[in-house]
């Protein structure tokens, strides 16, 4: 069974609430609002994770202000090039990898991102 086609059960995304936050997009919308003029480009450029009927934002995007991590939108544009859904990206995000030495690429994201690229790239979606 490939990741994609399984189901992410609700304890995942529960350890993710808990270790990173996952506030629902119209939070982060309002949040962004306060911070600056125009919160649309940003907006677009949030990795969203779909549980149930509601839209989510991982907190690990996020830079302490409320900027996102530049790692983080890298990855992410580069995942959507590679159409890895929205929620696997985020799976794959919190999951040990052995392109990164069995270490979560989230623990990463103040290096180098070219590892974590080619992680990425390497990683079979399908």
């Amino acid at each position: 069974m490939t990741p994609t086609s399984q189901p992410i059960n609700d304890q995942t995304w529960a350890a993710i609430r808990t270790e990173f936050t996952l506030p629902t997009l119209a939070q982060v919308h309002r949040r962004l609002a306060e911070l600056m003029e125009d919160p649309e480009p940003v907006m677009r450029q949030l990795v969203r994770v779909f549980i149930d009927d509601g839209t989510f934002c991982p907190g690990f995007q996020f830079l302490p202000g409320g900027q996102l991590q530049p790692s983080v939108t890298a990855l992410f544009r580069r995942a959507m090039e590679l159409d890895i859904p929205h929620n696997y990206f985020t799976l794959w995000m919190v999951t040990p990898s052995r392109a990164l030495v069995g270490t979560r690429p989230v623990d990463h994201l103040k290096t180098n991102p070219d590892p974590l690229l080619r992680a990425l790239e390497s990683y079979r979606w399908r």
